[in-house]
């Protein structure tokens, strides 16, 4: 599962989003830890620059979507572990310091990241500071848009069925009414 939120950034090359790949022990995990999060994030951040009840800070509402544990979860931790590139913030992903890659790099173990479900590449490094090819990017973009599941044909219709996400699979709006023929 992915879960990205935005927040808004007064000024440029700020940060404004952020990623965290997760997987929830049961159905509703995530979305309370993502509002403990986001609403003590809000009221730490407000208190510290004295507004108070200042309003929104984040954007919108987080977005999840299942992923399937194997080269999909690869690719998707590659967009995650890439993002600081992409909003050109670094010049290599592995020089970010508020991230699990640069901590796990640089030997920090001072937050409770867990062990993946499949093993890293040896290259993972340069996989990650490599970016993701277009065709991959617009995969994981559209995931992230749409709350679709993100794997292989076969497993994405699954999971949409099982999880009742088979609106994630059609494009946006209402579908067209079928017509006769007469």
């Amino acid at each position: 599962m992915v879960s990205q939120s935005g927040a808004l950034s007064g000024c440029n090359r700020q940060p404004n989003h952020w990623h965290l790949a997760m997987r929830p022990r049961e159905d509703a995990a995530l979305g309370r830890l993502m509002r403990w999060v986001g609403v003590t994030h809000v009221r730490r951040h407000q208190e510290h620059y004295h507004r108070r009840g200042a309003g929104h800070l984040y954007q919108g509402r987080y977005k999840g979507f299942p992923v399937a544990e194997d080269d999909y979860f690869l690719t998707l931790c590659r967009y995650v572990e890439a993002n600081p590139v992409r909003a050109k913030l670094v010049e290599r992903a592995d020089q970010w310091r508020w991230s699990g890659f640069w901590r796990r790099l640089n030997g920090r173990h001072d937050l409770p990241l867990s062990e993946w479900p499949i093993g890293r590449p040896r290259n993972w490094t340069t996989l990650v500071n490599g970016g993701l090819g277009p065709d991959e990017l617009k995969t994981v973009r559209q995931c992230v848009a749409r709350g679709r599941p993100l794997g292989t044909e076969a497993w994405i219709e699954e999971t949409a069925s099982r999880l009742g996400l088979a609106f994630t699979l059609r494009g946006p709006g209402r579908p067209r009414k079928a017509v006769e023929n007469q």
